[in-house]
């Protein structure tokens, strides 16, 4: 018997095949190269040279510390023999591919820069940035394997009044550097440091209108500070809304990258950003402007995924609303460009369809339909998505609330 509420295909023509541009081949080969795998951080796990590594690094630690010495990092003491204390460790060795010297040096410059810098305490500051936060840099949600997820999004510093109130000068600059790295924190404080649990952030950052020249010594810096005191903490990095030029920009720093770094990239453009991220991440967790269904006063369900093939129309019907319930969904289809209506269809023969939403063109930039219903009879919903016009398959995503009438 099949499922009321799964869409229902309606195949009405046939897609054309075309050609891939020369950019979309690049950036698809940027996008085959073997996935990163992240490390479990089991001791088991580790080849007998990497566990040697290992003590040694607890060796010189203690040397160099004490058994008394304050050598704490994210709350972690490095000289506890723990596995919490092995994770943060295992991830300066695997940043310098376990040559003990450069991971020692490593992690105690990392130690003088987090004690001068005071990043224990960043986390609880108000820095004065509230326009910027769920716009600029912000942890959202986690993706399908429960990594938090930070969003980056540096498209309004084209506006040059923006530009200078926060990055007008150096002393300007270096505060907005201290809340970059507050919310990057308050991420990792989202972590488990244990074997086999989640130990790394998701970074997705969209270049949409980002001004390159503008923000190229704050991007430095900031680039410069997570590689340097934030080892082995990106399981992967998307970007999206990459625009046609980033392929030649990449090919130019590709060749300074470790493969092991190359490997965490995703490289997704315009246009393309739903379709990637729910391949790592659910959709009701994705924000609205990225395509997904994650808004404030969420209705806190999970939503149900399905495709749309170029040259088909789908309908969604939702069954067994009774008379006087209010339903209430959301509905989305990345980059959009098709025709989206809704209608109730009453149970009764001699009832007439009700035009809920009428038929309308969707823009690619248009984000997740919420809407709601409340019926006067028994029935169904019905929400088509035509992309009879289209030769892309797109991905979508819906879900929805039935709360029944209050009155008796």
């Amino acid at each position: 018997m099949e499922n009321p509420h799964s869409p229902i295909s309606i195949p009405e023509a046939s897609p054309k095949p075309y050609k891939k541009s020369f950019v979309t081949t690049l950036m698809e080969a940027a996008n085959l190269r073997s996935p990163f795998k992240e490390d479990t951080y089991f001791t088991s796990h580790l080849k007998a040279s990497e566990k040697k590594a290992l003590q040694e690094l607890k060796d010189k630690l203690m040397a160099s510390y004490g058994p008394d010495g304050e050598c704490t990092m994210w709350g972690i003491p490095l000289l506890a023999e723990d596995e919490k204390a092995d994770v943060v460790l295992l991830k300066f060795l695997r940043a310098r591919d376990f040559r003990v010297l450069d991971s020692f040096r490593m992690l105690e410059k990392c130690l003088a820069w987090r004690k001068e810098f005071k990043a224990d305490s960043v986390g609880e500051e108000d820095l004065g940035f509230k326009e910027l936060e769920g716009v600029v840099a912000y942890m959202h949600g986690y993706d399908r394997e429960g990594h938090p997820v930070c969003y980056n999004a540096y498209g309004v510093f084209k506006d040059k009044d923006m530009y200078e109130r926060i990055f007008g000068d150096e002393e300007k600059l270096n505060k907005f550097l201290r809340w970059r790295i507050q919310v990057l924190e308050r991420g990792i404080s989202l972590l488990h440091f244990k074997p086999g649990g989640i130990n790394s952030i998701i970074q997705v950052t969209d270049l949409k209108d980002m001004p390159k020249r503008e923000l190229r010594v704050a991007s430095n810096q900031i680039l410069s500070l997570f590689q340097d005191n934030y080892p082995e903490m990106v399981a992967r990095k998307i970007f999206i809304n990459v625009p046609w030029y980033f392929s030649v920009l990449y090919s130019m720093f590709s060749p300074f990258l470790t493969q092991r770094t190359k490997s965490k990239f995703v490289i997704s453009r315009e246009g393309h950003a739903a379709e990637t991220l729910y391949k790592f991440i659910r959709p009701e967790d994705v924000p609205v402007q990225y395509g997904g269904l994650s808004r404030p006063n969420d209705l806190q369900k999970p939503a149900s995924e399905f495709t749309v093939k170029g040259g088909e129309k789908v309908n969604i019907q939702i069954e067994g609303i009774e008379a006087g319930a209010t339903i209430i969904w959301d509905l989305v289809v990345g980059g959009w460009d098709l025709e989206y209506s809704a209608e109730f269809v009453p149970n009764k023969e001699d009832s007439y369809t009700i035009a809920v939403e009428k038929p309308r063109k969707l823009s690619p930039t248009e984000e997740a339909i919420r809407n709601s219903y409340t019926s006067k009879e028994s029935g169904k919903l019905v929400l088509s998505v035509d992309n009879t016009s289209s030769r892309r398959k797109k991905v979508a995503a819906y879900r929805y609330i039935v709360r029944k009438s209050t009155l008796e």
